[in-house]
């Protein structure tokens, strides 16, 4: 969660020498730019766009395109959050269309380093990667540099020295340019005044690279995700080939392949082969049988230049085989042939959810030869088991090409790509302990309640020396601060609808209400900002102190969806336990907009931020890695706080009945959940032991995940409980639908059993414990209490097998059973589904107790006047009740955890 740190593993570099970039940086440009290239001749086809309301559904089926509604009709900033109309990072050359689309520019997403720092550090579509080369390396080129690293070029690290036997990380070479698209006045121009990169058109999957010298564009590349060959377009150019690499041969290919293409073989000297298609003039030339014409003329080993003046695209595509022998190389050949003159300029994303099914669609947007062209693009494991019937026949299974990070790729055939998840479990979830056997849980026996109220009495209420809601969650940090007003909230629930003490919840409930209000008026230490120049809601602290990596890179849009994952779901305790709470509308806008800084669903109908600022559909799972250049590409550390910003959104759903950010999110939790057992948790039954490297899995989760590597290492340290922890934490209602029994048996027995997990230090031994109170609740309940016995335990009954006793359907129709604060009963219980009727209760409502925003902003001030115009944190937090033996002291809870929560779980998990 840091910006650097000297114990992360180097890139693996390619044996090639030092390069040294000398481009000029061209000023961001902010003015709209329509391409040099214009489709004349060059079709685009869009699939049809669904109309739809902007309101919030309250069917139970969407209505085929959940993307198409936003978070809330109410489009502006919240008043308490002032405009900022510049940001420390420059928009580097991006020429952003008004076309289609908002002013909000994507951060976190795959192609920002085309934007960021030198602007000549990779970028991965996988299975491709493309680089400005920028004059550096061995072809010293100055157009597109493409290449490929197949598994057996994979660099490992030394073994785990805390003995797993894994190797600590792994990578592939970055910088090798394979093939380097460029044009002769971009070879030429470094000299006569510079090259520059812009872009436009930049998406969420998609951008558009234009490099330019004397002010006209030399050449211009469409980059998609996934994208089965890399296209340049030349407008009156004369295209130059180059190798990094270099080549033993370069052939032109007997035959027409198509009516206007000429292809190329060239056989590298690394053994791999590549094709290229050079497609001349528009498509009506081409449908009059004129030959559009690009000769090559070899100058050596790693230099190729047109013998005249060229319009048309250039594409180039690897084949198979190599190192990994000629499977498949025969089928992908007759692939690109029948591909080539077609290429992707975008993504359209659709999708819907009917009962427990839900469905995301990639619909491609193509121009050239599109009429009777389909495109081919490549799709990760995870896409290959999820695709429907009709994707799945569109799967040319021998064509395959291996990622740096995410297992094998495989060429799919179309223009459309159907993806399915059950979304039955993420639906059955409420704001109590869940299990995937038995869904919500809530009944404990009386005397696990009685030891819970008196240890939530100290932690939610406070004493001389207590945890006083107010000054813990009063931070100079948006994460630490939205961590403890997260603890507080789930002390609320635990104590409303699962002890029932709602009296004390009451006490608690507002006291959160004035904490949180403190963010939501924005009168926190460094107050929230809307950055104008990228479109989003920054932290004011690098404005403040200069300082970029302040609260974690925050201002930068580093890991906005932990921070922010935190106050949606805090606001949703709030929004459940009080429902007029969210009906107040400066309450509602504030955790709204919150929710469209992170998950927007479409920056066309919400201009005000890009879509799904850090969740890559693509990938299946968040990139917190925001405006900082990377030599690795985009990473994530925390895969749990990434699962728990869904988690989040979706209580935020179910507590304020938006249907479709409920069926949404749903749909999201699913894919992330199948997407991190693929990529970043590794057990024996889990689909990551087949798709990642065998020398690595022993390590049984990433680290952090990076686009060319993953190194089984932290940010902030490399002990076991930091690497392992830092995908636990925070253990949530959702938890077990992400990491499952099995796979944490499996980590704890390779680190933690045989007492291990007593050496953590810190809050690590507690979501040590609480993680393992997931296979063994009764156990890490005698740890947590320091060996209590509970008398009347359940223990069997409406249970799971491992004595957990359940209220609610756990059967995906609904969403287990919640308390509201407007009841006054503490037996009193609704069922609630977002786009239902209000929920009802068989107890006598009473009048919430709601602090108007003057109230709350008096209590603010007394409480900062108080304190001299800081609120101190307190010195030690609650006395908690003695452990018959070590027990867990305060020094073990981490300070985004409770031990009322943690004993919860044990109890609810555990039938205790």
């Amino acid at each position: 969660m840091a910006v650097t740190t000297p114990t992360v593993a180097p890139s693996p570099s390619y044996s090639c020498p030092s390069c040294k970039g000398t481009g000029s940086k061209p000023s961001p440009v902010h003015s709209s730019s329509s391409s040099p290239f214009p489709s004349k001749g060059y079709s685009q086809q869009s699939p049809p766009k669904n109309k739809r309301n902007n309101n919030n559904s309250t069917s139970k089926r969407s209505d085929g395109d959940l993307f198409s509604t936003p978070i809330s009709p109410e489009l502006s900033i919240p008043k308490s959050i002032p405009s900022q109309p510049n940001h420390p990072a420059p928009r580097k050359g991006i020429k952003q269309s008004q076309e289609g689309g908002g002013t909000a520019i994507p951060t976190n997403k795959f192609h920002a380093n085309f934007f960021l720092g030198s602007q000549s550090s990779t970028v991965w579509t996988h299975p491709y990667s493309l680089q400005w080369a920028k004059g550096q390396g061995s072809s010293g080129a100055w157009g597109l540099a493409v290449s490929h690293a197949d598994a057996s070029q994979r660099v490992f690290g030394e073994q785990d020295p805390n003995g797993s036997g894994a190797a600590r990380w792994f990578g592939s070479p970055v910088g090798r340019a394979d093939v380097v698209l460029s044009e002769q006045g971009l070879e030429k121009g470094n000299a006569t005044g510079g090259v520059e990169l812009m872009t436009q058109d930049v998406k969420e999957q998609s951008i558009r690279v234009q490099l330019v010298t004397g002010g006209d564009v030399k050449l211009e590349a469409p980059v998609v995700q996934g994208m089965g060959m890399v296209t340049a377009l030349y407008k009156q150019g004369t295209p130059v080939i180059k190798s990094g690499v270099g080549w033993k041969m370069v052939t032109q290919a007997m035959g027409v392949v198509k009516t206007g293409v000429v292809k190329y073989r060239l056989v590298m000297e690394d053994g791999a082969t590549w094709l290229l298609y050079a497609t001349g003039g528009d498509v009506g030339a081409i449908k009059r049988g004129e030959p559009g014409g690009l000769e090559l003329e070899v100058q050596g080993n790693n230099v190729a230049v047109a013998k005249g003046s060229f319009t048309g695209m250039v594409q180039v595509a690897k084949l198979p085989g190599g190192a990994n022998g000629t499977e498949g190389v025969a089928d992908a050949e007759k692939l690109y042939d029948a591909a080539c003159g077609t290429y992707a300029t975008g993504v359209e994303l659709s999708g819907s959810v009917d009962g427990q099914a839900g469905r995301y669609t990639f619909n491609f947007q193509k121009e050239g030869l599109s009429t009777n062209s389909s495109l081919v693009m490549f799709a990760l494991p995870h896409h290959q088991a999820s695709f429907s019937a009709d994707t799945a026949s569109k799967v040319v299974s021998s064509v395959k090409l291996d990622t740096t990070t995410k297992g094998v790729a495989v060429a799919v055939v179309g223009d459309q790509w159907t993806m399915e998840e059950d979304v039955s479990k993420p639906m059955s979830m409420g704001f109590v302990p869940w299990t995937p056997e038995t869904g919500s849980v809530k009944t404990i026996s009386d005397s696990a309640k009685e030891y819970i109220k008196t240890v939530a009495q100290k932690e939610l209420l406070g004493t001389s020396q207590g945890q006083d809601i107010l000054n813990q969650t009063d931070q100079p940090s948006m994460y630490f601060g939205g961590k403890a007003l997260a603890k507080f909230a789930a002390i609320l629930v635990a104590v409303n609808d699962v002890l029932g003490e709602t009296d004390m919840a009451k006490k608690g409930l507002e006291q959160l209400k004035v904490a949180f209000a403190r963010y939501s008026e924005n009168q926190q230490q460094y107050p929230l900002v809307y950055d104008q120049s990228w479109g989003g809601i920054v932290s004011s602290a690098s404005y403040t102190t200069g300082d970029a990596g302040v609260d974690f890179g925050n201002t930068y849009y580093n890991d906005h969806h932990f921070h922010y994952g935190y106050f949606i779901y805090t606001g949703a305790v709030l929004a459940h336990l009080d429902p007029s709470w969210a009906s107040t509308a400066s309450n509602l806008a504030y955790v709204n907009s919150l929710v469209r800084d992170v998950a927007n669903p479409s920056s066309s109908l919400d201009p005000h931020f890009p879509s799904f600022r850090t969740f890559d559909w693509y990938h299946g799972h968040s990139w917190a890695h925001g405006l900082f250049e990377s030599s690795d590409g985009k990473d994530q550390e925390s895969s749990s706080e990434d699962s728990m910003h869904v988690y989040a959104l979706l209580m935020w759903a179910q507590a304020t009945n938006n249907q479709a950010l409920y069926q949404r999110s749903a749909l999201q939790l699913s894919l992330l959940s199948r997407s991190l057992n693929s990529y970043y948790l590794y057990s024996s039954s889990n689909p990551s032991s087949q798709i990642q490297p065998k020398e690595f899995v022993g390590n049984k989760v990433a680290g952090i995940l990076f686009e060319n590597k993953i190194d089984h290492v932290t940010f902030f340290g490399n002990k076991q409980e930091y690497i392992q922890g830092i995908h636990m934490l925070p253990l949530m209602p959702h938890t077990l639908f992400v990491r499952n029994r099995e796979f944490v048996k499996e980590e704890w027995e390779a680190f933690f059993a045989g007492g291990a997990a007593e050496k953590a230090e810190g809050g690590w031994k507690g979501v040590l414990y609480g993680n393992y109170a997931t296979i063994d609740p009764r156990g890490a309940w005698e740890v947590f209490t320091g060996g209590s016995q509970l008398v009347g335990s359940p223990g069997s009954g409406n249970g799971n097998g491992n004595g957990t006793t359940v209220t609610g359907t756990g059967t995906g129709t609904g969403t287990g059973m919640v308390e509201s604060m407007t009841s006054t009963a503490s037996t009193a219980s609704t069922t609630t589904t977002p786009g239902s009727t209000t929920p009802t209760s068989t107890s006598v409502p009473t009048t919430p107790s709601a602090m108007s925003s003057k109230m709350v902003r008096r209590t603010i001030r007394r409480a900062l006047e108080k304190g001299k115009g800081k609120m101190n944190m307190p010195l030690a937090r609650a006395a908690l009740p003695k452990a018959k033996k070590d027990g867990f002291g305060p020094e073990n809870i981490d300070g985004g955890a409770s031990l009322t929560w943690y004993l919860t779980w044990c109890a609810t998990l555990g039938g205790l």
